[in-house]
């Protein structure tokens, strides 16, 4: 499949004088209060404003990035056009302050994780047009391991989608009281407790309402024989 991309984008493109570079914003919160902290890091040097893609309005927006000494590195996203599940991997600096702040001092379990891939013009060193998105999802995992002396230490995130909501099962169904709680005067499900129990005569036969999908051919021949 393709991506849809600006046209700005697809201009560079087409001329081949684009730099890749991906940009992370997360949203933990705060142990305390529970209130959301927001941070951001981009795969280059220094501290930069860019404008990316907001996923939930589709509007652009100005967001503040810090530098490479943080991002380390990204795992591959795959282009699906389904529905799956993706898990992406974030590896980050454990001796960088903000990483440290970020995931000692905030609770970053369930946190928001959004991805975009910016691209710039290396004769101006603009972003050509507002990054893309590339992945929206949730913080899985986020381990702090120490490691021994001499050896390098980082911090690896496992993410996962947005689309595992989709996966998930509502166990509140087919209940009178919770179809009540949506609307009061809806009685659609007010017999889904007894329905089992009743009595369903179908010729000289009697018995409860059967569990499964229709009847078997010899439950039909028994039913009308009992009629003829």
């Amino acid at each position: 499949m393709t991506r849809a991309i600006s046209t700005a984008n697809a201009t560079a493109l087409a001329a081949r004088r684009l730099v890749a570079r991906d940009f992370i914003w997360f949203v933990v919160r705060d142990r305390i209060t529970g209130d959301p902290v927001t941070d951001g890091y981009w795969s280059d040097v220094g501290t930069v404003s860019a404008d990316v893609i907001d996923p939930d309005t589709g509007g652009a927006s100005t967001r503040t990035f810090h530098g490479a000494g943080s991002l380390i590195s990204i795992s591959d996203i795959p282009l699906v056009s389904s529905l799956t599940v993706q898990n992406v991997t974030i590896t980050l600096s454990q001796v960088a302050d903000r990483v440290n702040d970020l995931l000692r001092t905030y609770d970053c379990k369930q946190g928001q994780v959004t991805i975009w891939r910016g691209h710039f013009d290396p004769a101006t060193r603009a972003m050509v047009a507002p990054a893309e998105p590339r992945f929206i999802g949730t913080i899985d995992e986020a381990p702090i391991t120490t490691p021994k002396e001499g050896d390098a230490g980082s911090v690896i995130i496992t993410c996962t989608s947005s689309t595992q909501e989709l996966t998930r099962a509502n166990p509140d169904t087919r209940s009178d009281a919770s179809q009540r709680l949506r609307a009061a005067t809806d009685n659609f499900y007010q017999d889904t407790a007894v329905v089992g129990g009743w009595q369903q005569f179908w010729g000289r036969a009697s018995g409860n309402i059967p569990s499964h999908n229709g009847f078997s051919r010899a439950q039909i021949g028994a039913a009308v024989k009992d009629v003829v």
